[in-house]
């Protein structure tokens, strides 16, 4: 499958199998994912593979940081995969940019697990930026976590993706051409 195809037929699992890549086949796939556009090659992410039990950690400290019972929300998929920002110092390379970095790498990880036949989903939450969550998840004063990448198999009746091909043509435009100004047609 080309890249083109991959991405035209992405779609997100929100229901998996208990089936899920071996660590192997995740080392090899992230080593791909790892060589997206890295503006002086600073690498600020990280990925943190939750399998088994860990999944229950989690769901504890989504629960404490929401002040509510253990969440199980990671009980989902079989494996989770933390995507992580990892800031680096750098007086060329803005906190927005290695952000985008780390987003890349979750994104196109997300297509060659997806290429490769596992079901994806890309969950968020506003408890990623808690303290808690942070704490599980062995998290330095220079990361912050993006969210995870819920991995499993994809299930054998599973409905064609109803989402819609865009329409690119809106969504694509030029730069605007240089208006004359009173002051610039005073001077000629």
């Amino acid at each position: 499958m080309s890249a083109f195809d991959s991405a035209l037929s992405r779609q997100s699992w929100s229901k998996v199998t208990g089936d899920a890549p071996s660590h192997e086949e995740l080392v090899r796939l992230i080593s791909a994912a790892g060589r997206v556009a890295d503006h002086s090659s600073l690498r600020p992410w990280r990925l943190i593979e939750l399998r088994g039990d860990d999944r229950l950690r989690l769901g504890k400290a989504i629960g404490k940081a929401e002040r509510s019972r253990a969440s199980t929300k990671p009980l989902r998929a079989p494996l989770l995969i933390a995507v992580v920002v990892s800031f680096r110092k750098s007086s060329k390379v803005p906190h927005w940019e290695q952000e985008a970095v780390a987003s890349g790498v979750a994104h196109t990880l997300s297509l060659l697990l997806d290429e490769a036949g596992w079901g994806v989903l890309w969950r968020t939450g506003h408890y990623t930026r808690t303290r808690a969550v942070a704490k599980a998840h062995g998290l330095e004063k220079n990361e912050e976590l993006l969210g995870w990448l819920y991995v499993g198999g994809k299930p054998e009746r599973s409905k064609p993706s109803r989402r819609k091909t865009i329409d690119a043509e809106s969504f694509l435009t030029r730069m605007p051409s240089k208006k004359s100004k009173k002051s610039d047609t005073a001077k000629d």
